[in-house]
């Protein structure tokens, strides 16, 4: 009899023993709750890793406007404010004669790969997600840049050339169709500058340099001095407002890279009043101090 208990003790231990250590088929109540927490934990990953996490800096995503399509790549803005800001703070400071430097021919090389090929291809890739207004803006300008490479590419295309040959050897010509060239593009970046007073104070701000920059220029090559050189002091402004478009640039580049996730500096993001974001902050604070 004592056998027969201790026989039966130790299948009872065999039997806890293995189902202590085998485990059970799930229900599917467990199986919805383990996809319910692996989803959550994806979902939970995606969002730190993706765009979705990035500051929604208007300037970072070249988007002035309140809606931002859904994108399943990258953010092509910040490669093309990058690529418009270098190019343009070259020329900023060949016109403002940083180091003497008098020839535009090292801004040649970057007018027609950074500045001219890099923004392009960055603006037919906001046409690809969706984003008109940065696709118009930077494609635009990787086509200006392009052709100031053409302009001023030494001995290549012969503009200078043909036109101080047709203006009896002197710059005369040259200076007047640059001049125009400018003014040109300034107005084309006042019509985009106006798509920009509903956005941030960063992002209008880096139009309104550029506003301002072309417009000194152009006005600088055809207004010229007794010398018929261009107004030096009219083009030294034209390159400061320039390098500071260059900056603007590079921070609205910034703003669309940086997240808590590979930086200690996020940049701020000042929203005009009378934008919704800026109308909608002035709500969020006066219900704060209400309750």
């Amino acid at each position: 009899m004592a056998s027969s208990t201790e026989s039966s003790e130790k299948y009872d231990l065999k039997n806890t023993i293995t189902n202590a250590t085998t485990p059970s088929p799930p229900s599917d109540q467990g199986l919805a709750a383990q996809s319910s927490h692996l989803d959550y934990a994806n979902r939970g990953l995606t969002h730190t890793l993706t765009a979705e996490s990035r500051l929604p800096a208007f300037g970072g995503e070249f988007q002035p406007g309140l809606y931002r399509p859904q994108k399943k790549a990258a953010n092509p803005a910040p490669l093309g404010l990058c690529a418009f800001g270098l190019t343009v703070f070259l020329l900023g400071c060949i016109e403002m004669g940083v180091r003497d430097i008098t020839q535009p021919s090292i801004l040649v090389a970057s007018a027609f790969a950074y500045g001219g090929l890099v923004q392009l291809l960055a603006g037919m890739w906001e046409m690809a997600v969706g984003n008109s207004f940065g696709a118009t803006v930077l494609s635009s300008y990787g086509a200006f840049w392009i052709s100031v490479g053409i302009v001023f590419t030494p001995g290549g295309f012969n503009i200078m050339g043909s036109l101080q040959e047709a203006s009896g050897g002197t710059n005369r010509m040259f200076y007047d169709s640059l001049g125009l060239m400018l003014l040109a593009w300034f107005i084309f970046t006042v019509l985009m500058t106006l798509c920009t007073l509903k956005s941030t104070v960063a992002f209008f701000s880096l139009f309104f340099f550029a506003d301002l920059a072309l417009l000194l220029l152009g006005v600088g090559y055809i207004r010229r001095d007794a010398q018929g050189e261009p107004n030096s002091a009219l083009r030294q402004a034209g390159g400061f407002f320039a390098i500071l478009c260059a900056f603007l640039c590079w921070y609205n580049g910034f703003a669309g890279l940086a997240d808590e996730s590979n930086t200690f500096f996020i940049p701020p993001v000042a929203h005009f009043p009378w934008s919704e974001m800026g109308r909608k902050g002035k709500k969020s604070a006066a219900d704060v101090e209400r309750v």
